[in-house]
């Protein structure tokens, strides 16, 4: 069913699927590196970002704290979520979304990959390999706005006007393709990252995406090796496979 609802749409919604004492910990873990990160990065946060990223790196957090973050990645129940939609997944990395400083800041709609790519391999990309986020919301949230199919078929001439701001649009317009998926505190997201998609700003918004891939090179060689746990961190988790997948393609 998830499979399904996946290739079809390009995202599988799951109310609920975190209870608060499940979040309690992480979002501990989750706010202390959010605090490190924004002292570090004051200008930035201040002008203009939305998201940080790395958090399973040690550069702000002790061992315990990654612990616990792989602990949440690795867990059965997220892992289950992930290989009904990828044969085999890899660990990608992590990211944090939050509010912009400046409320008056827009949202803009985007593919992942429009950032490294250019159009014509954005297309062929639409063919794989496959990279998800696995967003999980910490508050309460406005949530996400996405364009159900568009993982499997490019643009149509508004919807790519939009999303790189020409031809009068901008990358903020409202597009007539929307679908829009609030989330509570608990709920869980997963959808693809070349999907168009726009995140949503307002109340307490702040999401915690997990990124899987599919193994194949030139999408592994984003991931940071000081992200990833050491051998005596994976010999503690429920479900090392996508770690150790990632792992095997580093060496």
């Amino acid at each position: 069913m998830i499979n399904t609802q996946f290739e079809q749409h390009g995202f599988f919604h799951v109310k609920g699927f975190y209870n608060e004492t499940e979040l309690s910990q992480v979002r501990e873990v989750v706010n202390c590196f959010h605090h490190h990160w924004i002292a570090d990065n004051k200008t930035f946060y201040q002008t203009k970002a939305v998201n940080s990223a790395y958090l399973t790196a040690n550069t702000y957090l002790d061992e315990a704290q990654r612990l616990v973050l792989f602990k949440f990645i690795a867990s059965h129940k997220l892992m289950a979520q992930v290989d009904s939609i990828l044969d085999s997944a890899a660990f990608m990395n992590t990211q944090l979304f939050f509010n912009p400083v400046n409320p008056e800041q827009e949202n803009y709609w985007h593919r992942d990959m429009q950032y490294h790519l250019s159009l014509l391999e954005q297309q062929a990309a639409l063919s794989g390999p496959e990279v998800i986020h696995c967003r999980v919301a910490l508050e309460d949230e406005p949530g996400i706005e996405l364009v159900p199919g568009s993982h499997r078929r490019w643009d149509t001439k508004a919807e790519l006007a939009t999303r790189l701001s020409e031809q009068g649009y901008s990358s903020s317009d409202d597009l007539a393709t929307g679908h829009v998926i609030e989330m509570q505190a608990g709920d869980l997201l997963i959808f693809s990252a070349n999907m168009i998609h726009r995140g949503l700003y307002g109340k307490d918004r702040l999401a915690l995406d997990i990124l899987f891939c599919e193994p194949q090179p030139h999408v592994l060689h984003f991931v940071q090796d000081i992200c990833l746990p050491s051998a005596k961190m994976l010999s503690r988790l429920e479900d090392d496979s996508a770690f150790a997948v990632t792992l095997a393609h580093q060496e």
